[in-house]
């Protein structure tokens, strides 16, 4: 299905970890997990990643942060944000500047599966 495809997930908390990978590889992707952003930007990850799946708050260097180093570094990979924080105005926000989506926890496997699509089936 999307085996060649790879979301990477970014999120200080563990059970996110644990739990989203196997989700994203059940939807035909290969997963990678990471424990920060500092920790994705200094692994080899970057270049072989599709779809990024980010934390909005995290300790260091944010999700939103992140996603302007990327972009600063010529590195236009498609972001879905996951938040426990129910800020539509982040939301909208993040969307603008160039977001696929941004979900709040706890989101349904079926809006993760449309954001994946979303993501990696955009131009």
């Amino acid at each position: 299905m999307h085996a060649q495809l790879v979301v990477s997930v970014v999120d200080d908390d563990e059970s996110v970890r644990e739990s989203l990978p196997p989700l994203v590889t059940a939807f035909g992707y290969a997963a990678r997990s990471f424990s920060s952003a500092l920790e994705f930007l200094a692994s080899d990850g970057i270049e072989g990643t599709d779809c990024l799946i980010l934390d909005i708050a995290m300790p260091g260097m944010s999700g939103p942060d992140l996603h302007l180093e990327l972009g600063r570094r010529g590195c236009r990979v498609p972001v879905i944000f996951i938040t426990a924080h129910r800020d539509e105005s982040l939301r909208q926000r993040l969307l603008r500047q160039g977001a696929v989506e941004c979900l709040f926890k706890p989101f349904s496997d079926v809006d993760m599966l449309q954001a994946l699509k979303a993501a990696t089936t955009a131009p």
